[in-house]
């Protein structure tokens, strides 16, 4: 009888301290909620942002001088002709960088270029908007920028309402095809028109994604250029084109 008395009062003592235990636990986990910051969903979005920031380059050209090419940037022409003018100007009272030369040269491209950034992954980001130009409008984004003649290209252009994406290489531009869909030139869209659009491409080694105003339209998948290059825009031809708002956000 006394044994069995002994062994109910260590089982008590067992379980009385394992409830205390539980309670030690539940009071520290409780204490470490209260002292883990609860943030609201604007908070969450500004930590966010501040992340994204530290890999990412934007230009609105607010900065530049109106009339002037802005500093680190380099423009060419290539194909047939050689000019080409690229410069800040006023659109409304918002700054831009645009294309202004409007010879009528076929098979001619106006290149700008960001010398300040080579990156292999990346994704690019930037509002157009097609002006004027009789054989060619509208324009696009560059990527993986060896020299004037190598480096891919993706445009959008309101005269024929349609987004392709190029590889330029040894000064030969050639249309590549899509993945699931094969050689299309591109893909038609809605039209475009001359108002404000936003074309934006994911680089991501081999794989390219194109998107217009927030939609993905198509990929594709090239090896011709692996490795970093500059970033830039793009016109061809008679191209009047304005271009604002910028962004590269560098990818692992």
């Amino acid at each position: 009888m006394k044994n069995t008395i002994i062994l109910s009062f260590l089982g008590l003592s067992v379980l009385l301290g394992f409830g205390c235990d539980n309670q030690t636990k539940k009071e520290t986990k409780n204490t470490e909620k209260k002292d883990k910051p609860i943030l609201t969903q604007k908070q969450e979005k500004e930590n966010k942002q501040l992340t994204d920031e530290k890999n990412t380059l934007f230009f609105d050209f607010e900065k530049y001088e109106i009339g002037k090419l802005p500093k680190d940037w380099n423009q060419y022409a290539t194909g047939r002709g050689k000019e080409t003018k690229w410069s800040v100007v006023n659109d409304n009272g918002n700054k831009v960088i645009a294309q202004l030369s409007s010879n009528r040269i076929n098979y001619h491209f106006n290149e700008v270029i960001y010398s300040g950034l080579s990156v292999k992954n990346v994704k690019l980001t930037v509002k157009f908007k097609g002006v004027q130009g009789h054989l060619d409008q509208g324009g696009g984004l560059v990527w993986r920028f060896k020299d004037a003649n190598n480096y891919y290209v993706v445009r959008a252009n309101p005269l024929e309402d349609n987004v392709v994406l190029y590889k330029v290489e040894n000064g030969v531009r050639s249309d590549l095809p899509l993945v699931g869909k094969g050689k299309t030139y591109g893909v038609n869209v809605n039209k475009i028109g001359n108002d404000w659009n936003t074309l934006s491409v994911l680089v991501q080694d081999s794989l390219f994604v194109v998107s217009m105003n927030g939609k993905e339209l198509f990929r594709v998948i090239d090896t011709t250029f692996k490795d970093a290059g500059k970033i830039g825009l793009w016109t061809k031809a008679d191209a009047v084109t304005y271009f604002d708002d910028l962004k590269a956000t560098i990818l692992n």
